[in-house]
């Protein structure tokens, strides 16, 4: 059986005209019927501008057949946006192509008409939503940057260029590790960015610090996100550089100030705690134990100005170095080398406020001083200063493995230390509780999560 040139014409889904010579209507399909609502008897033998009531009369139409196609054998792709009466406004992608019959050479033209109003109407959406992001681009005050997905650089804002006094003629196209002299072409900067893409990631926050042509030195934080151009898969990066040099500075500024100041007030209650001392060599007995306790609580605010001109400014203070320290100054101040009575730290890696600093280390300070004084009659024992978090609070300890508060008795000096850390637990919002028995005594002071450092 032999498929015929109709057959062919009529299951193709395009809208197909053929026209003779004088662009009248020869022959079209049933695709060609249906989509302009028109039928063979208003369209045979009708030039293809009289169709209707002249709607095909279009001249961008015009054009193509009567100075296009006489040029050239073939057409393709060539688009027409019309408004149609009988279905309004539709875009046609026209393929043309000249046929001879056979046996006679004369011309007839073929005209296939797709439907491309949807694609046509997308992109003209996609193009303006990206003009509209191109034009919030530059109007962010940080530098930005847009890149491909593989680094190179598609644009950048006014402020990128401005900043770096560049173009963007000689930076379209470039990678972004060629940028200035390389500033960008950092390996953990070009991991980063690369990961952003595969695996749906953003970054924040990540810092640069280089000297750039024409700035100095400079510190950026970068941001970065994964965008989409609307309509299609084409993945980008959207890179924002945060100039921050300016507040970094500042902040190593006020770091060192604040450690060397931090360095000073210690060396300063160290020489007071050094005329305590001497005072208490020349002191009547009955005086050595007030100027003892003296002295422990001058070391327990000491250590915390030690701490902090270790780490960075008046900011968070880490609980385990700061009783560590506590601990370490009792021992010399109350024990001495060697002291079969042993003060240890069992404290999670928390940070307090520098606010509560102080207050916490008198407490402590006054009851291991209180331990050390009457938990063990025998001279030897443990004391075990502890930091956690429990039961949606923070709990602060201080066991001893000595005889009990029943058996150690109440001298007048452990009622006023006692005062004194009812006094600093209601400082600083918390409660006091104590368990204490022939195997020791465990003193648990609750306190608040608001005196953990935020973060």
């Amino acid at each position: 059986m032999e498929i015929s040139a109709d057959d062919i014409v009529e299951t193709v889904r395009s809208a197909l005209l053929v026209l003779d010579a004088d662009l009248t209507v020869h022959s079209a399909n049933r695709a060609f019927y249906r989509t302009f609502g028109v039928t063979p008897e208003e369209s045979i033998g009708r030039t293809i501008y009289d169709l209707g009531n002249g709607q095909w009369d279009i001249p961008a139409l015009r054009r193509l057949l009567e100075e296009v196609i006489p040029k050239q054998e073939v057409v393709e792709a060539y688009e027409v946006d019309h408004v149609f009466e009988t279905i309004g406004r539709r875009s046609f992608v026209l393929n043309a192509r000249k046929v001879f019959r056979p046996g006679n050479g004369v011309p007839f033209l073929l005209l296939a008409l797709d439907d491309v109003t949807e694609a046509h109407d997308a992109r003209l959406d996609r193009d303006r939503a990206w003009a509209l992001a191109e034009t919030i681009v530059d109007t962010v005050r940080d530098p930005l940057v847009i890149l491909e997905g593989d680094m190179t650089v598609v644009r950048a804002n006014r402020s990128f260029l401005q900043l770096f006094d560049v173009t963007a003629e000689q930076i379209a196209g470039r990678p972004v590790g060629e940028l200035g002299e390389g500033q960008w072409g950092v390996a953990a900067l070009r991991d980063l960015l690369l990961r952003v893409v595969p695996d749906s990631e953003a970054f924040d926050g990540y810092e640069i610090e280089d000297e750039f042509p024409g700035l100095g030195r400079r510190i950026f934080k970068l941001n970065a996100r994964k965008v989409f151009r609307p309509g299609d898969h084409v993945t980008r990066l959207l890179v924002v550089f945060e100039d921050v040099t300016e507040a970094r500075l500042l902040e190593r500024h006020r770091d060192v100030l604040a450690a060397e100041l931090a360095h000073r007030i210690k060396n300063s209650l160290q020489i007071i705690s050094s005329f305590v001392a001497f005072e208490m060599r020349r002191a009547a007995e009955p005086c050595v134990a007030g100027y003892r306790a003296m002295q422990a609580r001058i070391g327990a605010v000491s250590e915390l100005y030690d701490v902090i001109s270790r780490s960075a400014a008046f900011g968070p203070v880490p609980v385990d170095a700061y009783l560590d320290g506590i601990a370490a100054s009792l021992t010399a101040s109350l024990l001495g080398p060697g002291s079969p009575i042993g003060i240890s730290v069992a404290a999670e890696p928390l940070s307090i406020s520098a606010d509560h600093a102080v207050t916490l280390g008198l407490i402590v300070n006054e009851l291991a001083t209180n331990a050390v004084k009457h938990a063990f009659p025998r001279g030897e024992g443990q004391i075990v200063l502890g930091f956690a978090r429990q039961d949606g609070e923070v709990t602060l300890t201080i066991s001893d493995d000595g005889v009990g508060l029943a058996a150690a008795g109440d001298s007048g000096g452990a009622k006023l230390g006692s005062r004194f850390v009812e006094a600093f637990v209601r400082q600083v919002g918390g409660t006091l509780s104590r368990d204490s028995g022939a195997d020791g005594t465990t003193f648990t002071v609750r306190l608040p999560p608001t005196v953990l450092a935020a973060g």
